[in-house]
């Protein structure tokens, strides 16, 4: 098994993380409209993400592939949903379906955490995810994150997200 680096994205790599997106959430089902879904241009769109957020990627050790990727959003960021002041938003984690199980989604969220603790005033990290999603909620939960029913919101009126925040 290699290992595997987080650092900040390249603009170089915005292509192959929005693919690397695109992948994991079609092959966990997370896309309800395929590749036709109104998220999937939201995912691609990595320059739009690094462009106002903190986007970060996992890269293997051996031969420089994204694993997977995230997205760190502050309260004012165009792309915070979420966070308000005193927040960080984690956004859009995820995992080559290939690099699964090693850890890559664990360590992305406990760089977006320890980020969030070098920004000053930042007292909170938020997040949404799909009830599907079980592996991440487990994920969250073991990094101290708590459900938080408040935050839960309906981006299309079929799909709920549910809100879970940490307090740094």
């Amino acid at each position: 098994m290699t290992s595997f680096q987080i650092r900040p994205i390249s603009p170089a790599e915005h292509d192959a993380l929005g693919e690397v997106s695109i992948r994991s959430y079609l092959e966990d089902g997370l896309l309800l409209g395929g590749l036709d879904d109104p998220y999937a241009p939201n995912l691609r769109d990595v320059a739009l993400r690094a462009a106002s957020a903190t986007v970060l990627v996992a890269v293997d050790g051996d031969t420089g592939a994204i694993l997977g990727g995230v997205t760190l959003a502050f309260h004012g960021s165009t792309m915070a949903q979420l966070a308000g002041p005193g927040e960080a938003e984690i956004r859009m984690l995820a995992v080559d379906p290939g690099a699964q199980g090693r850890g890559v989604g664990s360590a992305l969220a406990v760089a977006c955490v320890e980020r969030a603790r070098t920004e000053e005033g930042t007292k909170r990290v938020v997040l949404c995810s799909q009830q599907a999603m079980t592996t991440a909620h487990r994920l969250y939960a073991r990094l101290g994150f708590e459900r938080a029913p408040e935050l839960d919101w309906y981006p299309l009126p079929e799909v709920l997200l549910w809100g879970f925040r940490l307090d740094l």
